[in-house]
Parts: C-alpha cells; sequence; structure tokens
C-alpha cells in the first residue's frame, strides 16, 4: 500500500484520466476524494471504488470558480479530517484548428480550466498543506508543453504555463515542505477530448498519424499515466520537486 490512508483529491476525475488516477491510488491505500463537474459520472467512480473495498467520496465543483474550489479542499478536510495532494487534472481543450479560428470564449475557457483551476486549488490547499507541514501537488499537464505542433496553439501555451508554473511553485513552497510536480502525458485516443485533440473522429489513418510519432509504438493509457501519479504520491518521492515526467513513449525526445 504505497498510499496507505493519503487523503488524495483528484480533480475531474468523473471518467478518463482521472478516474484511472482515482481508482489506481485507492487500490494502494488512499483515501480518494472524486471531483467533477459531472455528478453522475463523478458519483459511479465513487461506486466503482467502494465496490472494489477501497475508500472514495465525491464532490461536485467547477474548478474555474474560487467558490467552489474553496468548498472542495473543505470537503476533503472535513470528511476526511486533512488533505495530503492534490492531483489537478481537470483539463480542457479547444478544437484542433488554426490558431486564428479559435474563438476567444474558447481561448478564455482553455485558460481558465488548464490554468486558473491550478491557481485557486494552490490558493485554498496551500494553507491547508502549511498547517499540516506539508503536501503534494501533481498536476496534469501534456506533451503539447514541451512538444508543441499546429493546430493547438493556444492549449499548447496553457500546458506549457502549467509546466512552468509547477516548477515555478515547487522552488517557491518547498520550504513549506510542499512538493510540485507535473506529469505530461502524450495523446490518449480512449478520453472524452480526442476528437477536439485530433480535429475530428479519431479514424484509422488519424490514429496512425498520432502513432507514427510515438517510437514505443502505442498510445498512452490511463493506467500509465495512473503509475506515474502514485509515484509521486508516494513517499517513494519524497525528495522529487519541481519535474516533469513524460509518460509518452517517447514521443518528446
Amino acid at each position: 500500500m504505497r498510499v496507505h490512508n493519503k487523503v488524495i483529491l483528484v480533480t475531474g476525475s468523473g471518467s478518463g484520466i482521472g478516474e484511472g488516477i482515482a481508482q489506481r491510488l485507492a487500490q494502494e491505500g488512499a483515501v480518494v476524494v472524486v471531483n467533477d463537474i459531472n455528478v453522475q459520472a463523478g458519483q459511479q467512480v465513487v461506486s466503482a471504488i467502494l465496490a472494489a473495498g477501497g475508500r472514495a467520496s465525491f464532490c461536485a465543483a467547477d474548478m474555474t470558480q474560487t467558490a467552489q474550489v474553496q468548498a472542495l479542499v473543505a470537503h476533503a478536510v472535513q470528511q476526511h479530517g486533512r488533505l495530503d495532494v492534490v492531483v489537478n487534472n481537470a483539463g480542457w481543450t479547444h478544437r484542433n484548428r488554426p490558431a486564428l479560428e479559435v474563438s476567444e470564449d474558447e481561448f478564455d475557457k482553455c485558460y481558465a480550466v488548464n490554468m486558473k483551476s491550478i491557481y485557486l486549488s494552490t490558493v485554498h490547499a496551500v494553507p491547508v498543506f502549511r498547517q499540516q507541514g506539508g503536501g503534494v501537488f501533481i498536476n496534469i499537464a501534456s506533451t503539447a508543453g514541451v512538444r508543441p505542433r499546429p493546430g493547438l496553439t493556444w492549449y499548447n501555451g496553457s500546458k506549457g504555463a502549467v509546466i512552468i508554473t509547477s516548477k515555478s511553485l515547487a522552488a517557491e513552497l518547498g520550504p513549506d515542505n510542499i512538493r510540485v510536480n507535473c506529469i505530461n502525458p502524450v495523446f490518449n485516443p480512449d478520453t472524452g477530448l480526442s476528437a477536439e485533440f485530433a480535429g475530428g473522429p479519431v479514424d484509422d489513418a488519424r490514429r496512425a498519424k498520432f502513432m507514427a510519432s510515438i517510437p514505443l509504438g502505442r498510445f498512452s493509457t490511463a493506467l500509465d499515466v495512473a503509475n506515474a501519479a502514485l509515484y509521486l504520491a508516494s513517499e517513494e518521492a519524497a525528495f522529487i520537486s519541481g519535474v516533469c515526467i513524460e509518460v509518452d513513449g517517447a514521443r518528446c525526445v
């Protein structure tokens, strides 16, 4: 049990990568706070964890709204007594298209969900971590923030911001025994946003195009990302802070 009794909040964990992270952490003994704006999906994840013998609770929150994020952190502390780790997984992308065709509303949403959510979780979770003597942030960024490609320019920029912000926070919050790290997954065709990343339905041609860019010859899975999150949340990573782990089959080499 690598994270036994750690209380871990996973944002956007009603499906996809976030769901995989929540389930993997619960398997290793964590008390997981599942968060999503989709109440039914989030509650289903909690039910699955409980049915498997794990421990979890659900709290709906829009990660772009300060009062809701504050209430989410309070839920974790009030329901479970503490908060040890925040996995900032909630994310969104505009559709793959030329930069000038992305609307202002899409741009704003991209930065709100991908970056403002991390600002808000930091603002509200850091005081809890300081009171407890430490804590951990794991921010899910993207290979797009390391090796950007045309068509996702504003998304790429938001994920680049996540990466540099995580490094800056690691330097600033280290004296408080707060670790901050990133995970950069490569394209996963099984997530709800895959068609947006691809610019259309993920047909054989699009799958082949993405696959050709990954030296290990397969796409990332939720479990691949979850195993990286498990390591960073565990005491095995007690001296690891300010790093980005590419879970990408050497895509970014």
